[in-house]
């Protein structure tokens, strides 16, 4: 088979042999294949898997081939998969918290993932789609499941004012998913033109290139940074009303600093919380999803061979588009 391969010095395409599935695994053809900001920090040496890997962790496909144990899917199912590889021993996964596992992996990232033509699953991991869902489209179920599991950590309330710093695939999802949430407004903030567009497509209340274009004295209950940009993250905490909460949704450097006044946080009663990748949230993406949350055909910018994955990849890192999709099939 082909896969997209992230080394400490390229991104390259090679041929590897074709996977077999384990006893309570099955393998899927990619369909689509994602890419996302976590696929840039692994190439630039910030996010510390063992490279060479083959990256994705955003796809869906059709079962090919499953293990002597799996009775739960067959061959021809159309599935998404959540990449989560929790350990289900440690302190964490005991507590129900998988996703701060000690032994944290994931499929493309630590281990073998879906820019490739094939890929390995656990069944446990994989959600068969329903009738009527393009299965290409269903590699957008796993950053709405991220998206899902920042809202379980929000826990909003009806009537909410957002502030959402980055109108790149994650900001739109989060405002989407606020929209559903009884939000009373959603604003938008970015510096790039085309994304604000989109999200103007997408019924966002108001969208802006600095928060000081916009006219609410008190302050946002609830603003999000879907940037990981440090100066967008000290302006969003400037942003925050008074008994309102910050989340820090986009990935930073693992080095980066952000200043912010503590008083502001006792006095005002604000609250911080992070939002880390997938918990319990996969098949409910799934089921958001299939009812029509997202337009694929809007989030969806780019769908290119897998071929073109390493300038898909220098095309994200420039900002150009939304989503970023390879699909193996289409050449």
């Amino acid at each position: 088979m082909k896969a997209a391969v992230i080394s400490t010095d390229a991104v390259t395409v090679e041929s590897m042999p074709d996977p077999t599935p384990g006893r309570r695994e099955v393998v899927v053809a990619v369909a689509g294949c994602g890419i996302c900001g976590t696929d840039l920090h692994i190439a630039d040496g910030e996010f510390a898997p063992t490279l060479p890997v083959v990256p994705g962790h955003e796809f869906a496909g059709e079962v090919v081939a499953i293990g002597q144990d799996v009775t739960e899917l067959r061959v021809g199912d159309q599935v998404a998969v959540d990449p989560s590889l929790h350990c289900g021993e440690c302190y964490y996964c005991r507590r129900g918290r998988g996703n701060l596992c000690e032994r944290w992996a994931a499929i493309g990232v630590t281990t073998t993932g879906g820019a490739a033509e094939f890929a390995v699953a656990p069944v446990a991991n994989c959600v068969r789609l329903p009738e009527g869902v393009t299965t290409a489209d269903a590699a957008l179920i796993e950053p709405l499941s991220c998206a899902v599991r920042g809202f379980d950590v929000l826990n909003p309330q009806l009537g909410d004012h957002y502030l959402i710093y980055g109108a790149g695939t994650m900001g739109l999802m989060m405002m989407e998913l606020a929209k559903r949430a009884g939000a009373a407004s959603v604003s938008m903030v970015d510096l790039n033109p085309a994304r604000l567009e989109t999200a103007e497509q997408l019924g966002c209340s108001a969208t802006v290139g600095s928060a000081d274009e916009l006219d609410r004295p008190r302050g946002w209950d609830v603003v999000i940074d879907c940037t990981g940009v440090v100066a967008a993250i000290e302006d969003g905490f400037t942003r925050v009303g008074r008994g309102g909460t910050f989340q820090q949704f986009g990935v930073a450097n693992e080095d980066a600093i952000a200043r912010f006044s503590p008083f502001r946080i006792y006095n005002e009663e604000i609250r911080i919380v992070g939002s880390m990748a997938v918990l319990h949230s996969f098949e409910r993406a799934a089921e958001l999803f299939a009812e029509g949350a997202l337009r694929p055909e809007v989030m969806i910018s780019h769908r290119m061979s897998l071929d073109e994955y390493p300038q898909a990849l220098e095309q994200f890192r420039a900002g150009v588009g939304r989503k970023i999709q390879v699909q193996p099939g289409k050449h």
